[in-house]
């Protein structure tokens, strides 16, 4: 744990050339980062979401440094590649533990098209509670059995601690980093997204049913499994749905300027 911290750098021969696919990506991501905000997700600057440039196995697009979540648009959004190097034309940079993080999963996981990670108060809650997150509400079934926990090593700047988070997040879909906060990574920025929706309610629902201080009631384990199967049937997460497009026209009306 004591590698120096990760250093960007940036390419001699930036890429200009913005296929169709990548636009659509971008103009996808950028909403991406709205709703977030929208919703109460975001932490000013400090957290991330990025998501695989199309038909690349090896790069992908990040947040810059500096820039709200409710601000961004398409063209903001940073290509760089797993060994840290700006592909992008841009005097911007991006925060050096959000390549470290999305660099790690990725690269070790080529069925992840879009990674989330929120640093919001009841995630930050529950990361920090021994228990993890309970059983105590419907939301929470999806992920309890299968939920993935790293713990803290501090800022997340050292090129070392990518393998740790990988072999603990493993081939689930959802982990909680100790002391931190939540992540979430998906086959699509809108399955991504539905998936860390749900999982702060969760976590938020559980905060405030301790916040009572009474006795919490939690389902048996057979009811818990099979609530887990419920929610985590196989389902088609390549297709937008109706609900992303909902959240895109959304967006249209209130601030189209994320498309730009």
């Amino acid at each position: 744990m004591c590698a120096a911290p990760v250093e960007i750098t940036r390419s001699n021969e930036p890429d200009g050339l913005v296929t169709e696919e990548e636009r659509e990506t971008r103009v996808n991501l950028a909403a991406l980062y709205r709703l977030t905000a929208h919703y109460g997700m975001d932490d000013k600057t400090s957290t991330h979401i990025s998501a695989r440039v199309p038909g690349t196995d090896d790069q992908f697009l990040l947040n810059p440094q500096g820039r709200l979540f409710h601000q961004m648009k398409a063209s903001d959004l940073i290509k760089i590649n797993m060994a840290g190097e700006i592909l992008s034309d841009t005097p911007h940079t991006v925060i050096r533990a959000g390549y470290v993080i999305h660099s790690a999963v990725l690269g070790a996981r080529p069925d992840v098209d879009c990674v989330i990670h929120t640093h919001t108060t009841a995630g930050m809650a529950v990361s920090a509670l021994k228990c993890g997150l309970l059983p105590v509400n419907q939301k929470s079934m999806k992920y309890v059995a299968s939920m993935a926990y790293h713990d803290y090593e501090g800022f997340a700047t050292d090129l070392d601690e990518r393998e740790r988070l990988v072999a603990d997040l493993g081939t689930e879909n959802w982990l909680i980093l100790r002391n931190h906060g939540l992540l979430v990574c998906g086959p699509s920025m809108w399955t991504a997204f539905s998936w860390m929706h749900s999982l702060e309610s969760a976590c938020r629902v559980q905060v405030a049913a301790m916040n009572t201080g009474s006795e919490l009631t939690l389902p048996s384990q057979e009811v818990i499994d099979h609530a887990a199967d419920q929610a985590n049937r196989p389902r088609d997460h390549l297709t937008p749905p109706a609900e992303w497009q909902s959240h895109l026209d959304m967006l249209d009306a209130q601030d189209p300027s994320f498309r730009d």
